[in-house]
């Protein structure tokens, strides 16, 4: 059951975005469209400063990325659908939970535990890049909260935890609602580069862009003490916009620092260990921080 004020809610928060989005790529567009022009006072002959491309944004060239991520989430209403019950608990508060500093992020039998960036990228033309990506994040939802219900729910048992319009979800008897394994936002995106320095072993090069892609958690959820559905599943869609800074040492290694701002809507979160019509549908916001190495690939001559 989704009230008018919810629908009004998600507009509002989609309008946010991309009105955000907006001003940022208009900005942005704005600053890289600028051209160079200078006038040479000694011979009053006017000249233009041609740009040097370096050989990591040029047409044809390839990047791969592997990075590490903190994600940050907006609350948000979840709402809880199945044979007996149709409910929507509100203003959720959830987090990340990354993993604790060990191997498991450089051990190639573990560098999927930690929350984690990939990146393979293709420059279509100099300094513009296609971006194929997935950002695997995480997702879990505080147990320590007493939340606004609203609806219906058929278990005596589990409706008899609401009191006053509101759930207490610590003892996790109500519910445990995580996406740990994870969040995952597989997307593709188009970037923008320009270079700010280039010396001889070190060029610094700036970035934005934005992106568009499937959401695909493995969502762990325990409703009214079913048995918990942890599995992958297609569960909706994510947009985003990305600015990040890049140090290219010795033309070929890479050091990226990323931020990344957007909206996910996940409208099929399987919430039962079987093939059952159960679902829950949330949307939010997000912001991430990565950072990590990558490489380009040398041209074949």
């Amino acid at each position: 059951m989704q009230t008018q004020f919810q629908f009004l809610r998600k507009q509002n928060k989609m309008k946010k975005f991309f009105k955000i989005i907006a001003f940022l790529f208009l900005g942005l567009n704005f600053t890289f469209a600028q051209k160079i022009d200078t006038s040479n006072s000694w011979n009053k002959n006017e000249c233009t400063v041609i740009q040097k491309i370096p050989s990591f944004t040029k047409k044809g060239r390839m990047f791969v990325f592997w990075g590490w991520n903190r994600g940050f989430f907006t609350r948000s209403d979840i709402h809880f659908k199945g044979a007996d019950y149709d409910f929507v608990l509100h203003d959720v508060v959830a987090r990340d939970r990354p993993s604790d500093l060990s191997w498991d992020y450089i051990n190639p039998g573990e560098v999927s535990i930690p929350q984690f960036n990939f990146r393979l990228g293709y420059f279509l033309k100099d300094n513009l890049a296609l971006v194929i990506a997935q950002d695997h994040m995480k997702y879990v939802m505080d147990q320590d909260q007493t939340v606004k219900l609203t609806g219906k729910i058929g278990n005596p048992t589990y409706a008899a935890m609401v009191s006053n319009g509101e759930v207490n979800l610590k003892d996790e008897k109500f519910l445990t609602f995580e996406h740990t394994d994870g969040l995952n936002y597989v997307n593709a995106g188009l970037e923008k580069y320009k270079t700010l320095s280039s010396k001889k072993n070190v060029d610094v090069v700036w970035s934005y862009g934005g992106g568009v892609g499937v959401m695909f958690p493995k969502s762990n959820v325990k409703l009214f003490g079913n048995e918990r559905s942890d599995r992958f599943h297609v569960a909706g869609f994510g947009v985003d916009a990305r600015t990040n800074i890049n140090f290219i040492f010795w033309k070929h290694w890479m050091l990226r620092v990323e931020g990344k701002y957007g909206y996910i809507n996940m409208f099929d979160i399987k919430t039962t260990l079987n093939n059952n019509p159960d679902k829950a549908m949330q949307d939010f916001l997000f912001a991430q921080i990565n950072a990590g190495i990558g490489y380009k690939k040398k041209k074949k001559k």
